[in-house]
């Protein structure tokens, strides 16, 4: 049958399109942060940002930024890397509820996690208050390897998701056939499965580091008592001090977005050298080589410890904070009350309508992100042409940038006298700032999954009359599910708990659960702050958890 359009003349169409959405949704409005970095006090003035550069010693604060994130991608390496492989090749991987309790780390909004870190390890915190012998513990760690811990704690689901589907897809085939052939342990791992790693890992590592240079929370909590400035910071400053100097804080945005794209160039590089196809038409199956009790009994003590601390640590002193009458008391039967908890959960009050305002615009901008997402990732497939590789770095802007600057321009964009959409100052506008800002997420994962699918698979299916549209359903998308629900997961765990750009663009008088925590810690209210970071992230475990066992019948059912 003749189309009026060519698949070849479809999919330049379709890159074209999704070229073009792309620079509406991201690339203008960072072309308004530009403009505003040259364009001062009514006229241009190019040499603007090179005097600002000058001006605010750039290269000690960049210094500490690029030093913070390479020391929190190794510290999410050595937390995630052991974490994946116990959950795929032991009987840990079968309790499909630890998925979920991973995220829990990752859904705590940041600056959350510090405080509860903070509380702990601080001189009289609670540490001191449990065990007074181990004060200096608590001491030694308010310095730069704490902060580090502490994004690294924070961080490390994001890398771990990326490196357990690639070792799921790896299967067990190669390994065998190198242990049927003498190999050990060490040089299997060394020789088959971490080159075979290496583009999710990759992938993952660049976007913990980018993640980690345009982090705020951490660094305005922790970072700011233990004196360590981040580009963030300096950034922060800028807009949020008096004076308000835009063309300064985009100028030092433009300094991090350079060093991120060169990252993300790296990146690129790596991905293309060490992609392999590995989901082929036999399948995969798990290794069947046996590993000894010792190493289940590790992998069961490993899971243990990190969960205390990435979650047990940081939420004893949430809850301890969010329960107690009197702060100054400190922990005792005699000061505990759920009195917070009654007021955050009654119908109709204001904590109420923060908590289901987030719930929505979360949901409903994750949907939109991963339909997006998905487009964009079978768009750029693997990055051949320059086209796709021009989508995949559009696409991956809003993780090079703080979102604070992002979201600037979003705001001077749809802001705009001429722009025919009245969108900002809406819903619809806090909608389009989670998706911008949250799309590389699902992007990335969904851009993973596909990758490492065999082009036999869909060579096959052509080969016996199936239409593209039935391959897509029937072939490509079943294949490509699991990085869509990671992205949707991600999207809508990271949406739910956004603050700096909930802060800049919700109407007057709407609040969210992240606006809302943030005004009670600005009040004085930390008890009544931390009872909703308890709240807003336990109603987000558990529709993950919904999410989940749904998932588990599906699957159980195909079977």
């Amino acid at each position: 049958m003749n189309h009026f359009f060519s698949q070849r003349q479809f999919k330049i169409w379709s890159m074209a399109l999704a070229l073009l959405v792309l620079i509406l949704l991201i690339v203008v409005p960072l072309a308004e942060i530009f403009i505003q970095s040259v364009y001062r006090e009514g006229q241009l003035q190019w040499s603007a940002p090179f005097k600002t550069l000058a001006d605010s010693g750039i290269v000690r604060v960049l210094s500490s930024s690029m030093l913070l994130g390479v020391c929190v991608v190794l510290g999410t390496t050595v937390l995630a890397l052991p974490l994946a492989w116990v959950m795929v090749r032991s009987r840990l991987g079968r309790w499909q509820w630890l998925e979920i309790v991973f995220l829990i780390p990752f859904m705590t909004p940041p600056y959350i996690g510090s405080m509860g870190w903070i509380l702990f390890m601080q001189k009289n915190g609670y540490l001191q208050q449990l065990a007074p012998s181990l004060s200096g513990v608590g001491e030694a760690f308010f310095s730069f390897g704490g902060m580090v811990a502490i994004m690294s704690l924070h961080l490390y689901p994001f890398l771990y998701l990326l490196l357990r589907g690639a070792l799921e897809r790896i299967g067990g085939n190669l390994e065998e056939a190198g242990a049927v052939m003498g190999a050990s342990f060490t040089y299997r791992f060394r020789r088959i499965v971490a080159p075979l790693l290496l583009s999710a890992f990759g992938m993952g590592a660049m976007l913990v580091f980018v993640k980690t240079i345009a982090e705020f929370g951490t660094p305005v909590t922790f970072g700011k008592r233990i004196g360590y400035e981040v580009m963030t910071s300096e950034i922060h400053k800028y807009i949020s001090s008096w004076p308000i100097d835009f063309g300064k804080a985009t100028t030092l945005s433009s300094v991090l977005l350079t060093a991120c794209l060169l990252v993300w160039y790296a990146q690129s590089l790596l991905n293309r050298k060490y992609t392999y196809g590995l989901v082929g038409g036999k399948g995969v199956r798990r290794s069947t080589i046996s590993s000894n009790r010792w190493l289940h009994w590790i992998g069961g003590i490993y899971v243990i410890l990190l969960l205390i601390l990435s979650i047990g640590i940081p939420y004893f002193s949430i809850v301890a904070a969010s329960t107690m009458k009197l702060r100054g008391v400190g922990l005792a039967w005699n000061n505990f009350t759920l009195d917070y908890y009654k007021e955050l959960l009654s119908l109709h009050s204001p904590s109420m309508k923060a908590l289901m305002n987030s719930l929505w615009l979360s949901l409903t901008a994750s949907t939109i992100a991963v339909l997006l997402g998905t487009w964009f990732a079978l768009v750029i497939q693997k990055s051949r042409t320059r086209l796709q590789r021009m989508t995949d770095l559009f696409s991956l802007l809003p993780n090079t940038v703080p979102g604070i600057v992002l979201v600037v321009g979003l705001i001077l964009l749809w802001n705009s006298p001429w722009m025919p959409i009245p969108l900002y100052n809406t819903y619809g506008m806090v909608i389009l700032t989670y998706v911008v800002l949250f799309i590389p997420y699902t992007v990335q994962y969904v851009k993973s999954a596909f990758t490492q699918i065999d082009p036999s698979l869909f060579q096959a299916g052509q080969v016996f009359g199936g239409k593209p549209v039935y391959i897509f359903i029937r072939v490509l998308l079943p294949l490509i599910m699991p990085g869509m629900l990671a992205g949707w997961m991600m999207t809508f765990t990271i949406s739910s708990r956004e603050l700096v750009g909930s802060l800049l663009i919700l109407p007057p008088s709407v609040k969210t659960s992240a606006t809302y925590i943030y005004a009670q810690f600005e009040q004085g209210q930390v008890s009544l702050g931390m009872a909703m970071a308890v709240v807003s992230v336990g109603l987000t475990t558990l529709l993950l958890i919904l999410l989940e066992v749904v998932g588990s019948r599906r699957k159980w059912d195909s079977q």
